[in-house]
Order: structure tokens, then sequence, then C-alpha cells
């Protein structure tokens, strides 16, 4: 069913246990049944005490009188959160079975893995400098965006949490039956909290309210589990390579959007994102108090047990000096060192942490500076500890809290700013116009504009120009200009790795990011005075649409030839770093063509990127569910053209699948571990395997398919009355009272559908069971190269399917969107369309192509049934598929009844319906 975010993670936590025979499934339904029979039996015994005739109607009991709409909306919530507690079941299974695997085969038969990894490239025949080199050039970091997907409150997602500990803790046989009964007993009070806490967000989040969001995850999991992945590493290293150890630099590490994504949020300002990077610094300070006060009480190392080297010593009598009460130290700890630094060190970041309260640097001396500064003492620790031969010790308690310092500085994340291309060439014109004494500016698509914006970036400032004259340009200019000096401002006051990259949405042309260059250079982001030589801000473009994607090589070749753009590239180790938008491709092109655009633009850019000698790394931007990148993480990966991974990789975290992948310890380690090793195992392996291999005859046949599919889509999408139909026939007006995220569903006030996000494009499209976006045009496509090519087309396909990863892919995902449709259920949706006219040629065709799709998708795989491939899949929707809908019909009905002035408990019954469906999928979009 894989349109669903948690699906998409559920099936890569799957990819090396799929059922081997028919005992396996048999195993992994009892196994799983006991967790949700206990659960469901607790939840059952909550509503028999709050809502007995909400129970009576989850059992499957007949009612003898009709439904109220509140009952309506309590047996809808009860069901939603039925669904939630399946897929804590089904995830602690996973993590069970997966423990399970790695006990009967060993941890290097056990895909998704370092110790994998390193086994399949000594199989490759790989030498162990080359395998050292790739590991140290990674530099992987998803980044998590704010993107209105989650409908979950994060008090639910603490709910949630605990739940699942407590099933964790069940799984331990060392419980007598009184403390399994105490343990069940606490579910059951966890499931009634859940119950009785309101499920449905009253207002809007604001900015500071999603940045808490992000943090709970961090707070949670994140700092540890990050942190540990380098110990899995380096013993998966060590292990596989005996006798030889490797120094990681720092490989992996998050990035966010929360409070830095501009694009058409006008919620989020300058001002907003000077807030976030405090907190952002203040969670990280918190947190490395909290690990040195722990190891503070573990380093209760005496030096007369274990004499220290001078220069160790000399620091900690240095420490105790610049100490308000270092006697009183040194005499509460006496010959205890490591304690008495500890203690220097807690009184600095006290003291860093109540200045970055104040939202202030610390200035004084009486903090440290900068997380550079913190390093050190930790690295003089660490190594004081080892010289004196405790390395054991220094590996297990010290290393761990070096590696967290230098993974999160004093910055949680690297924070991005992203903007669009309508609004930077807004300010560039009012630039243009003040400084050039004009009416108008020249059009952003013109030789005049382009050639303006080289003259300006080439001309050197003297100490005595005045500055930009700001204040003269419109309200909305100033606090975009402002947004890039908070870049310059912060870098200092808070760290200087506190930002990532400025990401520019909806890039046309070379022209559109020479703006951005020259909004930063106006804005003190260059590392000369004359502002001519290097820009310190990468700017990165974003292709979004199927034209931007076939221009990408064009627009990246006129970019790469500006000299300051190539001396700029080589300050951040001469990678140019270019985002890819699977959404809104998608949205464009259909399925099909978009991911075909996106292989072909990635393979066209690395190569270009190599004649030029330039790095091309690739910011991948994925959603949760099908229609929008999203896809199994070991396969999305693994299906990337060959060599388009050189170290770097980026990928966006969004919305439920940041709560599905990271607010449980056990999913976050290897989710976490997942990503890494599949994009380690693309690098070292991608141009040797003969599935990626680029085939001429295979690429004439995707360009083929592609053509046919891509004409059908238009042609639907440029039908007169889609929008209309869209809108009566979905919620897509009403995703707005859910209130999951501060940004508007639109860009802009325009009512089209250019201008329509894709979060809400895909949304509704999965609530009405059309899931249109995640498979319309592919059937058109290959009955089209068929018919056109008979038998051998036919056999060419079914080859393909067998030897390409890319097609194979695409089809694995389009037959599992395929199962969630249903077209009897997407018919109530339409009849909410009251013009025949716009209604039934629309369904018409969303429905012959759909039986078109099933068909050929079947001659392809070789199939008898949609996704009779994928059992695990068939029975994770099973249990939930009558339930769903029941819930989808009856959301018809209470959109109908709001739409026609229905009251509150309409309203509500109507929004926990869509809760219901999204926590039965999976996503909400």
């Amino acid at each position: 069913m894989n349109t669903s975010a948690d699906s998409t993670a559920r099936e890569s936590l799957h990819a090396d246990l799929a059922d081997p025979d028919e005992s396996a499934a048999v195993a992994e339904r009892a196994d799983s049944l006991a967790r949700s029979d206990l659960l469901r039996a607790a939840l059952l015994g909550v509503l028999d005490r709050h809502e007995p005739d909400a129970a009576r109607i989850l059992r499957g009991e007949p009612s003898h009188s009709r439904m109220s709409t509140k009952l309506l909306a309590r047996t809808i919530q009860a069901q939603a959160i039925w669904f939630q507690l399946l897929a804590i079941a089904e995830q602690n299974r996973d993590m069970r079975r997966r423990r399970e695997v790695e006990r009967a085969r060993g941890h290097e038969d056990v895909r998704g893995t370092f110790a994998h990894v390193f086994r399949a490239a000594v199989e490759a025949g790989l030498e162990l400098g080359e395998i050292r080199q790739a590991l140290c050039a990674l530099r992987i970091r998803p980044v998590i965006t704010a993107h209105p997907t989650e409908a979950k409150r994060v008090t639910v997602l603490e709910r949630h949490r605990r739940i699942y500990l407590r099933l964790f803790d069940l799984e331990s046989p060392r419980w007598t039956a009184r403390e399994r009964d105490d343990l069940t007993r606490a579910i059951s009070d966890e499931i009634e909290l859940l119950w009785l806490t309101g499920e449905l967000k009253l207002d809007k989040p604001t900015v500071d309210q999603e940045v808490a969001w992000g943090l709970y995850f961090f707070d949670e999991n994140l700092f540890d589990v990050v942190t540990q992945l380098y110990g899995r590493i380096e013993s998966a290293f060590a292990h596989q390579f005996p006798g030889e150890s490797v120094e990681l630099p720092v490989v992996f590490g998050f990035g966010s959007w929360i409070g830095g994504d501009r694009d058409g949020n006008p919620f989020v300002t300058s001002a907003v994102t000077r807030n976030t990077l405090w907190q952002m610094r203040l969670a990280s300070l918190r947190r490395y108090r909290s690990r040195l006060t722990e190891l503070g009480r573990n380093l209760s190392v005496s030096e007369r047990a274990m004499p220290l080297a001078q220069d160790f010593r000399t620091a900690v009598a240095e420490a105790l000096a610049a100490h308000p009460e270092g006697e009183k130290v040194a005499q509460r700890n006496p010959g205890e060192l490591f304690r008495q630094f500890i203690t220097c060190m807690l009184a600095k970041l006290d003291a860093t942490i109540a200045s970055s309260e104040r939202q202030a640097p610390v200035t004084d001396g009486s903090g440290y500076a900068n997380a550079d500064q913190l390093v050190a003492d930790v690295e003089l620790m660490h190594d004081a500890m080892h010289e004196a031969g405790a390395g054991p010790l220094a590996r297990s308690f010290i290393a761990p809290l070096l590696r967290e310092v230098k993974t999160f500085r004093f910055a949680t994340v690297r924070l991005d700013i992203r903007e669009n291309t309508i609004r930077i060439n807004a300010v560039l014109a009012e630039l243009y116009c003040a400084s050039q004494g004009a009416a108008q500016a020249p059009e952003v698509d013109t030789p005049a504009w382009k050639d303006w914006l080289l003259a300006e970036l080439g001309k050197p400032r003297q100490p005595g120009d005045a500055p930009v004259a700001v204040a003269r340009l419109s309200a909305d200019a100033q606090e975009t200009f402002a947004t890039f000096r908070t870049v310059a401002e912060m870098r200092v006051h808070c760290d200087r790795e506190a930002f990532g990259t400025l990401i520019l949405s909806m890039t046309h042309s070379a022209a559109d990011v020479l703006g951005v260059y020259l909004l930063a250079k106006h804005a003190g982001l260059f590392n000369d005075a004359a502002a001519v030589e290097r820009c310190t801000l990468p700017i990165v473009p974003l292709l979004e649409t199927i034209p931007d994607l076939r221009r990408a090589p064009a627009i990246l070749k006129e970019l790469l030839a500006v000299p300051l753009v190539q001396r700029s590239l080589r300050g951040h180790g001469n990678v140019q770093e270019v985002m890819i938008g699977y959404s809104d491709s998608n949205k464009d092109g259909g399925y099909f063509t978009a991911n075909w655009e996106l292989a072909k633009a990635q393979g066209t850019m690395t190569r270009l990127g190599e004649e030029l000698g330039v790095q091309i790394a690739f910011f991948h931007g994925r959603g949760g569910s099908v229609s929008r990148g999203g896809a199994p993480t070991g396969r999305a990966i693994a299906s990337l053209p060959p060599g388009s991974i050189r170290g770097g990789f980026r990928v966006t975290e969004q919305g439920e699948v940041v709560s599905y992948k990271y607010a449980n310890r056990g999913t976050a380690h290897y989710q976490v571990e997942l990503l890494a090793s599949s994009v380690f195992q693309h690098v070292l392996l991608s141009e040797r395997e003969s599935a990626l291999v680029p085939r001429h005859e295979f690429d004439e046949a995707m360009e083929a398919i592609s053509g046919v599919s891509w004409t059908a889509y238009r042609k639907l999408m440029e039908s007169e009355h889609l929008l209309a139909y869209l809108q009566a026939s979905s919620p897509l007006e009403e995703l707005s009272m859910l209130n999951i995220g501060s940004r508007p569903a639109r860009r802009t006030q325009a009512r089209t559908l250019a201008d329509l996000r894709a979060i809400p494009w895909v949304f509704s499209w999965t609530q009405n069971r059309h899931m249109l976006p995640g498979w319309f045009g592919l059937g058109s496509g290959l009955a089209a190269f068929v018919e056109v090519r008979k038998e051998r087309g036919r056999e060419l396909l079914q080859r393909m399917f067998r030897e390409s990863r890319l097609f194979r892919t695409v089809i694995d995902e389009v037959e599992k969107t395929l199962l969630t449709v249903d077209l009897d259920i997407a018919r109530e949706f339409a009849r909410l369309v009251d013009e025949t006219e716009v209604r039934d040629p629309i369904f018409k065709t969303i429905e012959l192509e759909y039986h078109l799709t099933c068909e050929t998708v079947l001659r392809v795989s070789g199939g008898t049934g949609i996704a009779e491939r994928f059992p695990q899949l068939r029975r994770r929707l099973a249990r939930r598929l009558q339930t769903m809908n029941q819930v989808s019909r009856e959301q018809v009905q209470l959109l109908r009844r709001l739409r026609q002035g229905g009251d509150e408990d309409v309203r509500t019954a109507f929004l926990l319906s869509i809760n219901c469906a999204a926590a039965g999928l999976g996503a909400t979009g």
C-alpha cells in the first residue's frame, strides 16, 4: 500500500525479512496478534468505561438505534486510535524480528547495516584503502522539514512512545506474573490517557511550536542515536578488518528547514529564524550539560591510581584558577582531576546557557565562546585518559561525548533558508530601480537582466561606499534582506555551522541563482572586504518541474562558467549541491515521467560535473507518500543512477516520516544506520552493478513510455474542470481546518492548480481514495509501448522488470499504490460533484486509466493479482481495510453535511475521519 510514510519505512525495515515460506507468515501473524490482541483488549476496556456504545460498534455488535453525530465522532476517534495501536504493535514486532534474524544469521547478513556493506565491499574485491577513503568522505544529512503532513500532536506522540516502551518491557522473560500484570495495566493506563487526550489541534501551530516538535525527536532519541551510529560503524569496521581502526570525521548529522523555510510561508520571518537558532543552540547546550553531569558521576578517577600527564594537570589548575570557587571544587574532589575539570566545564556551560537564554553571545570569557572551545576541553580529557593507559574507558565514556559535540556543535542542526525565485527576483527588481533610477527592471529572462547581475557581482566595494539603501525598499524586500543579514550575524553569535545552505525553490535559470549571490553580497556574506572574491553561503538551486529538470544541465553549465561561482565552490570543497523535487515534478508530469526525468537529470548533471571538475551533490526532496518520492529507503537509494552519490547526500524527512522513523529508539537506530549504510553501499558499488548500468534499449523504452504517460497525465491536468472536480470530490478546501502546519496550502492567493502545493494535492487524492498522483498515466504508457512493439515490446518490458532497478522500483511502487485505490469509494466521493458535465468525463477517464494500469502492470510483473508479490503489505492492509472503507464512506456523508452548514459536531466528526484515514493509510499527504 506504500502511499504512506510509515508503510515505506516499514517496508525498508522488512527488506531483508521477506517471508521465505508460509511458516514464516504464520509466525509473523502469531507474533503480531499477541501484541495487537493485548492492545485491542486494553482499548476496548477503556471504551467500556468511557464510551460503551463505541466499544460495541468496534466489537461488531449490531446497533438497534441511529448513531448520533457525537457517537459517530467518538467511534471514528476510537478506530483511529486502534490504527495507531496496531502500527505500534507492528513496529514492535518488526524490531523483534530484526533482532531474531541478527541472532540467527549474524550481523553481516542483515541488510541495512554497515557490517553487511563492509562484507559486500570485500567480496566485490575493493581494497581496504578504498573502503576507508569512501567511508571518511561520507557527508550524510537528513533534513527535517515542517511540511504539514503530521496530523498527530506531540502529546499523542509521547503517549505512543510510552506504549511502545511498555511493549518492549514485556518482551523480557524475567518478569513474574504480578510484574507482567503491572506492565499490562500501565499500557491500559496510557491508552486511557490517549483516549482522554484531545486528538485535534485546536489552533494552527506557530513556527515556534513546530521548532519544539522537531527538537522533541532530538531530546528523546537522536542525540543518542547519531552518536551511537559512529560506534556501530567503528565496531563493524574493526570486525571486518581485524587489527585495523578508522578515525571518523563528522559523516552524519541532521539539517532542518523548521524556522528557515520562507517559501510561501509568511510566518517565517528573520526574527523567527533568529529565535529558532537560539532554541536549537539551547537544546544542544542543555544536552551537553546533562552528559557532562553524568560523566562527572562516572569518572571517579584518582590521580593516585592513574598518574596523568602534566599538560592535563596544568589545564585543570588553570580551570580551577578561573573558577570563582576553584579552591572549594578542588577540596570537594581531592585528587579527582577529571571531576574537578568537569565541574569547571559545567560552570562555563551554565554561563553559556544563561547568555543563550537572553539570546546573547558570551563576551566576558565566563562561558564557551564557541563549540570549538568545548571540543578542545573534551579532547583534552579524552587524550589524558588515553595516554594514562585507560584507552577503553576513554572510548566508552569520553569519546561518545566528543562525537556528540563535534556533530551537533552549538546548533543541533544546520538550518537551511529556503526562499522562492519570485520573491528573490522581486527584491532584486526593487534594488535595480533604486540603484539605477529606473522605473522598471528588465525582464528576468533577458540578457540585460543577467548582464546587470554580473556587473553588480563584479563591482568591488570600496571602503567609503554607502551600503545598499534598504530603507528605500518595500517592507517585503527589507524583510528578505534582514534574513540574509541574520545568516551573517547568527553564524557569529550561535555557531559557525548554524546554517547549511540557501535553497532557491522554483529555479528556472542560472540568472535566478546569480540573483541570490547578489543579495548575499549586499548582506555581507562574502569573505573579502571588496565582496567580489567568494560567497560563504552555499546557494542551492531547487529544480521542481519537468521543464526545469530537462533544462538542468544547461542551467548548471551556465552557472558553473561564472568565475565567482567557481571561486565560491572551491571554498565549499568544490561541491555544487542541487536539490531535486520529487513532489512538484510528480504533480507536474505524473509519477512515471517524474521518476524518469529525475533519473535522467541526475545522470546528466553527474557527467557534466565530471567534465567540469566539480562534484555535484544531490539533495533529494522526498515526501512520505509514493507520489511525493516515498519508497523504502534502501531500495530508493539503490535505484539512483550509478555514480550519482560521491559522498555527499541529503534528503528531506517530512511530517509523519519523522515521527515514524525517529519517535522510538530502536526504530531510530535502524533507520539512521539504514540510510547511512545504503548511501555508503551506493558510493562503493553502484558503478559495478549490472542493474544500474545504462542500457540504450532500456533508456529508449523508458523515454517512449514516459512520453505517452506524460501526454495522458497532462491531458487530464489540463481538463477545464479538473480543479473544480478535485475541490468538490475531496476535502481539499477543508484541509486547513486540521491545523497541521503553519504555512498556507497555496504559495500565493491564486486559486489555480499550478499554485496548489504538492502536499494538499496528494492529500486530496489520498482521502478520496483515487490515489491518482501515484499511478495515473503509466497504464497508457505501457499499453502504447506494447501496441507499437507487439510481442518484442512486451518481452522487453518483462526483461526490464527483471534487470532494471529503476524500472522495477517504479512498477513496484505503482502496484502497491493501486492496492489502496477503491473505485467504489472514489465514486461516492465523485458524487459530491453536483455538475454531471464536470464529474462524469473526469471520473470515467480516471476509471479507464486505473483498469488499464492494473492490467498492464500485471502483464509486466507476471502477477495474477495486484501486489500479490507483497504478502506482508497485503496482510497489513487486510487488518485495516474494512474499517478504512467504512470511515471513508462516513467521510463522504460528513463532508456533504459540513458543506450544507453542518454544526460543530459534524465538523469534529469530519476532521476525526481525516485523522482516522491518515492513521489507516499511514499518511496525511
